[in-house]
C-alpha cells in the first residue's frame, strides 16, 4: 500500500525540508524511495530520521511542489526533525535499512513515535483532485502533454462540483505550474 503524505526532513543546519511524497507501507517498514538527488534523500541519509505527516490540507502538497514551502511546524519528540504544525497525525522515523539504488534508493524506517493530533473528517473529491494533480505537476517532464490534458479535464469535474477555498487555491498554484511549463518556464 502506499499513502499519499508529507516527508519532513532536516539538513545539518537544521533548515527543514518538506516533500510531498508516496510512502510504502510494508508491515512494520514504512519505506520511502526519493529520487537521486533530493535534499529528502540526503537529508534522511545524513541525520537518519523523518517524520511522516498525514495531513488533510492540500494547499501544503500543491504549495510543495510550486515553491511555497514555509508552513508552521513543531519540533518532533523522539527524533531529530519536525512535523507540520498543521497535520492530522504524525509518524517519527528512523533509517534503518538502504537497499541502493542508482535512480531511486529504497530506505526502509520504523515508526519510532506516533500521534494523532486532530480527528480524519474525511475527503472530498476537490482534495482528491489536487492530490493527482499534484502528481502530475511532479511528472511534467516524464508524461505527454495529452496524457496530462486529460487527467486535468477528468479531476476538474470533482474540483467544480466539491471545491472550498483551500482546494480552490491548491488548484490554482497547480494550474499555474502547469502553464509556466507549457510556455517553456519552470513549474
Amino acid at each position: 500500500m502506499i499513502q499519499e503524505t508529507l516527508i519532513t526532513t532536516a539538513n545539518a543546519q537544521g533548515q527543514v525540508h518538506i516533500a510531498p511524497m508516496g510512502v510504502h507501507i510494508d508491515g512494520e517498514w514504512r519505506i520511502i524511495l526519493p529520487f537521486r538527488p533530493s535534499a529528502t534523500l540526503e537529508n534522511l541519509l545524513l541525520n537518519r530520521t523523518a517524520v511522516i505527516n498525514f495531513c488533510d490540507d492540500v494547499r501544503i502538497f500543491a504549495g510543495c511542489l510550486t515553491g511555497r514551502r514555509d508552513w508552521p511546524l513543531r519540533p518532533a519528540e523522539r527524533v531529530a526533525g519536525f512535523y507540520l504544525a498543521d497535520t492530522l497525525a504524525h509518524a517519527e522515523l528512523q533509517l534503518e535499512r538502504i537497499e541502493e539504488d542508482e535512480l531511486r534508493p529504497k530506505l526502509f524506517c520504523k515508526v519510532v513515535h506516533s500521534v494523532n493530533h486532530r480527528p480524519f473528517q474525511g475527503f472530498n473529491r476537490a482534495q482528491y483532485s489536487v492530490l493527482e494533480a499534484a502528481i502530475l505537476v511532479s511528472r511534467l517532464d516524464m508524461l505527454p502533454p495529452e496524457k496530462i490534458r486529460a487527467e486535468l479535464d477528468y479531476l476538474r469535474i470533482g474540483m467544480d462540483k466539491t471545491a472550498g477555498d483551500n482546494e480552490r487555491q491548491a488548484w490554482g498554484w497547480l494550474m499555474d505550474a502547469i502553464e509556466r511549463h507549457r510556455c517553456g518556464g519552470q513549474a
